[in-house]
């Protein structure tokens, strides 16, 4: 997709309370248990409490975007919210008011036009690729695009039922909870490149749904067979979406894939390092701390990487994603005056 639109800011909220996979693998039955941290590369992710809910999560992100933003609440003319999670504290789920609707008048942005959406793990994706239809067309100026991702009862769920390192729900003990915001406007440095594709024949290998046992999520994921697509099928969506904007995988200076598992991410950039021979400068990987946070992923990794001050303002940066569905998004930018944002 041409793009018109850049990123203007980020924010991120993180939940206080940790939990360690030793401690996940203690809650499971003795004869499930696995070695968790060292099949993942996870130590611990960050979990809601009994206080907090995707909603808090979604509004502390947008206000901590909002303070590294040139934008006033009530300057916001569109507001997206992305997750899949609408679990309050109680883990009973949201259907009314929309999440969009109650954020943008808890934030102040009450003239902003609003709708929810949710495309499981490529939810911000999926905003960012529309938000910038409506900036491209002239309908907008700016957007906030939003997610709150409380999803970590699919981690206390699985524990419940898991038997073996077989059972299906063996990627729900990667799962986090995290808050991620994002305001695009035609003014910042635009997507060089932002685009999405749909592989529905692979729509059975994760299903995510309300638990008809427990409080809260379930899901089940053939991990194995999605991982297998996602290589052959996200090298060549790579490639034609760099090819039609003229540029080539030696272009991307750091690549922040999906965060699933260490295993997963070592294993991608092996393939994509054969597919293209090159690879960027780094692959970045925040999994240790924090663990797969679904849509909030890749939001989560920049903003750890332009604290840490790695970018450089020539930097180009590649946001893959993958979503169970199969759908695969790219999005690639020039860091420019974002980094200066941030303290560097």
């Amino acid at each position: 997709m041409n793009s018109s639109s850049g990123i203007e800011s980020i924010g991120v909220r993180l939940p206080e309370l940790k939990e360690s996979s030793n401690e996940v693998v203690g809650r499971m039955k003795p004869k499930a248990r696995i070695k968790l941290e060292l099949i993942t590369g996870i130590k611990e992710r960050h979990i809601c409490d009994e206080h907090e809910g995707a909603h808090d999560l979604a509004v502390d992100a947008a206000r901590d975007c909002l303070r590294y933003s040139a934008f006033k609440a009530e300057a916001i003319e569109m507001l997206l919210y992305c997750g899949i999670s609408k679990l309050d504290s109680k883990l009973l789920y949201t259907y009314e008011p929309s999440f969009s609707s109650s954020i943008k008048h808890e934030i102040g942005a009450n003239r902003a036009l609003s709708f929810d959406l949710s495309n499981a793990c490529a939810g911000m994706m999926t905003g960012m690729y529309i938000a910038n239809n409506f900036i491209s067309r002239g309908i907008v100026k700016n957007c906030m695009v939003i997610s709150g991702e409380y999803i970590s009862s699919v981690c206390t769920n699985a524990v419940k039922s898991i038997k073996s390192s077989k059972s299906g729900e063996m990627a729900s003990l990667t799962i986090g909870d995290a808050g991620a915001a994002v305001i695009l406007d035609k003014h910042s440095t635009a997507f060089e490149a932002l685009e999405l594709q749909t592989f529905g024949q692979y729509s059975h290998l994760c299903i995510g749904q309300l638990s008809p046992k427990y409080r809260g999520a379930q899901m089940f994921t053939q991990m194995r067979k999605l991982h297998q697509v996602s290589l052959e099928e996200g090298p060549v969506f790579v490639e034609n979406c760099l090819l039609e904007q003229g540029l080539t995988y030696d272009d991307i200076d750091y690549l922040i894939p999906h965060q699933t598992s260490k295993r997963a991410l070592s294993k991608g950039g092996e393939v994509f390092k054969r597919y293209f021979g090159s690879e960027p400068k780094d692959i970045i990987s925040n999994l240790e701390k924090i663990g797969n946070t679904a849509s909030t992923t890749h939001i989560l990794a920049l903003y750890s990487i332009l604290k840490q001050g790695l970018l450089k303002n020539t930097d180009r940066v590649l946001l893959l994603s993958f979503a169970s569905g199969l759908v695969i998004g790219a999005a690639v930018f020039t860091v420019k005056e974002l980094r200066e944002k941030y303290g560097h």
